[in-house]
């Protein structure tokens, strides 16, 4: 027998570079799409109570960042519009999703500050383009702080966009552990432009 829950949140967007778009995404707790399923259309903290586990996703419209534990902690994973048929697919290190988040539509530009030591010092480097490689432009490879200052990011443990994913929003990062990170030790970054 298949249930099917659903969840709709009201969220409120900063006029400035975003348009309302209704997001949704669908966990299932069997691979490809099948048993339970429930549907989300908004950042949810707890998604314990839904579902016991999940093996699959179908990202129907938006951006979303789905977590391992609740309260939007632990490992993180980008989920672009599509459909992930097994935990691999979204780079899973196990079954365990607890919380998401919406990215929002956003269409502005793009400037990331990053910085060698927390609390913004040491080396700083600005980007507005991706970085395949952060150690070959960021001599230790080592993101301490980070200041967002346009657009939505994701910073990676591993060159070449692989490894742990860590979501940026805008704001401020005063030391790595705010943005979810056990060390400093980064690899990759690159921009969220299809969120649509």
């Amino acid at each position: 027998m298949t249930v099917t829950s659903k969840c709709i949140f009201d969220f409120k967007l900063p006029l400035s570079g975003f348009s309302f778009f209704l997001s949704q995404i669908i966990f299932y707790e069997d691979k490809n799409f099948q048993g339970r399923h429930y549907e989300c259309e908004g950042d949810c903290a707890e998604l314990a109570s839904h579902f016991s586990r999940c093996n699959s996703i179908r990202v129907e419209t938006g951006c979303w960042v789905a977590y391992e534990k609740p309260n939007y902690g632990g490992y993180q994973y980008m989920l672009m519009k599509g459909e992930y048929p097994g935990y691999q697919h979204w780079a899973g290190f196990n079954d365990c999703i607890r919380s998401c988040r919406m990215v929002p539509p956003y269409s502005g530009g793009y400037k990331l500050k990053i910085f060698e030591r927390s609390d913004f010092g040491g080396q700083a480097m600005e980007l507005e383009e991706d970085c395949p490689d952060l150690r070959e432009r960021f001599h230790h490879g080592d993101v301490s702080s980070a200041n967002v200052v346009e657009g939505y990011w994701v910073l990676h443990e591993h060159p070449n966009y692989t490894g742990r994913q860590y979501f940026l929003r805008p704001g401020e990062y005063r030391r790595f552990s705010e943005w979810g990170s056990p060390s400093p030790s980064m690899g990759s970054l690159r921009r969220i432009t299809d969120l649509n």
